[in-house]
């Protein structure tokens, strides 16, 4: 049911050649549907169910200089007809615009034929029933055996959701290009709550993703909440100052995410990137890469080829502190008289520093400092690379957690905050897009 049916992929290919007999002297067309299903379970039982079935075409149309995208989720060919025709008929209306085209033909993926390549379609999901996934959302909760998960605390309430499911997309353009990428996902995740002696309530939450049922870790999602909730028991304050800051695998994307959107080719074109002019340059230490690492088979996040078709590669964002590219579609690379690459960075990977592999190994050589496992709230400037984030954690003395702390703001620049990086470890969440290990630096300001 939410896979594109032959008929489907059938008509993406008859609006592409009627398209052009309109008028259109290039164009793409991109076909997508999903299909959700998701079973919400609050305190033992059964608390909701949604299925979401969406299916859209969208054309990319190139007419006399012009350049303009629509889409449409009615899909019959009648109707299409006449959507088309008025599409081509508004794009030229618009003002020209010589750096609109399509990629470069030899740019274009031609390894995506059936969309599986990347084995991240899992045919158990074709075996899935309501019964099932009604077994795995309830079945995963600890709300049954919550007196026996700790002391010093009462688990008040248990809300959890189940979810899988289905990703295809099939584009096809006038130079040739005709690609697919099919995915599955099974999702898990809960929130817990519970409640000390003296009634305070602090909550945590947990989650897992992956293309296969079988990779997700089922038993251990609730029970890892509650663990997080209960670990923030009793917080205590702290002296502002400069500190050493190790954070969890679980949140430093957070510190990476305005980075890798700082390299992105309209942010620099509009000169609204805090590392404009930074390609070539030595911008970071030399204990920094990150990778683009988009192929990876089975991996959350791969992907053979960007919305415009083009093929993804393996390669250096930033290599020993150096910028090594920037992230630039055909149009903005045309604006910059430079050359593309692709349009996104599609699966950031920091690679291990510091001679550590675990969590514990970063907080062992971190000796004294805090722990984040939490950000709550704050924002940051992609003009300047200034941030201000909220903050939740542990304060740590020889490498052992302490107590829980609360209440803090870590202030700072992102040139700066990297340029002190520590350590990091080779624990990265893979049901993640950004593979992001726990992460360590130096003289970062905590305000209490």
């Amino acid at each position: 049911m939410g896979k594109l049916t032959k008929e489907e992929i059938t008509l993406a290919g008859q609006c592409l050649s009627f398209a052009l007999e309109q008028g259109a002297y290039m164009a793409r067309i991109t076909l997508t549907k999903s299909l959700l299903n998701l079973y919400g379970v609050l305190n033992g039982e059964i608390d909701k169910t949604s299925l979401a079935l969406d299916r859209s075409i969208q054309l990319s149309l190139f007419v006399d200089g012009r350049f303009g995208t629509f889409s449409s989720n009615r899909l019959e060919k009648d109707e299409l007809e006449k959507f088309i025709s008025n599409a081509v008929r508004t794009v030229g209306m618009m003002e020209p615009d010589a750096f609109r085209k399509l990629p470069a033909a030899e740019r274009l993926e031609k390894g995506a034929a059936e969309g599986t390549e990347l084995g991240l379609y899992d045919p158990a999901y074709e075996n899935m029933t309501a019964e099932k996934r009604l077994s795995l959302a309830l079945g995963s909760m600890s709300w049954g055996i919550r007196e026996q998960l700790g002391k010093g605390f009462e688990v008040i309430s248990e809300e959890g959701e189940y979810s899988d499911s289905i990703y295809d997309l099939y584009t096809i353009d006038s130079q040739g290009l005709e690609a697919r990428h099919t995915e599955t996902s099974f999702e898990i995740g809960y929130e817990c709550s519970v409640k000390d002696p003296e009634g305070r309530i602090y909550s945590g939450y947990w989650w897992d993703a992956c293309p296969r049922l079988e990779d997700l870790d089922i038993d251990s999602c609730s029970r890892i909440a509650i663990e997080r909730a209960s670990s923030q028991i009793n917080p205590r304050g702290i002296e502002s100052g400069k500190y050493t800051v190790v954070v969890d695998s679980e949140c430093a994307s957070k510190l990476l995410t305005p980075v890798m959107n700082a390299l992105g080719g309209y942010a620099i074109q509009q000169k609204n990137s805090f590392l404009d002019g930074s390609l070539g340059q030595k911008v970071f230490p030399d204990n920094l890469t990150i990778l683009d690492s988009p192929r990876e088979y089975g991996k959350t996040g791969s992907r053979l080829f960007d919305s415009e078709g083009v093929s993804t590669r393996e390669c250096a964002v930033i290599e020993k502190g150096v910028v090594k590219m920037y992230f630039l579609n055909t149009y903005i690379a045309g604006k910059m008289n430079a050359e593309p690459t692709v349009e996104d960075i599609t699966r950031a990977k920091v690679l291990p520093t510091g001679g550590c592999k675990t969590c514990q190994d970063v907080l062992a050589k971190a000796g004294d400092c805090i722990y984040v496992t939490g950000f709550n709230g704050g924002n940051s400037s992609a003009v300047t690379g200034n941030f201000s984030y909220g903050i939740e954690g542990f304060m740590v003395k020889d490498g052992k957690i302490q107590y829980p702390v609360h209440e803090m703001l870590m202030t700072g620049n992102f040139k700066e905050l990297w340029n002190n990086l520590l350590a990091a470890a080779e624990d990265a969440r893979e049901c993640m897009s950004r593979i992001v290990p726990t992460l360590a630096f130096t003289n970062v300001n905590i305000s209490a």
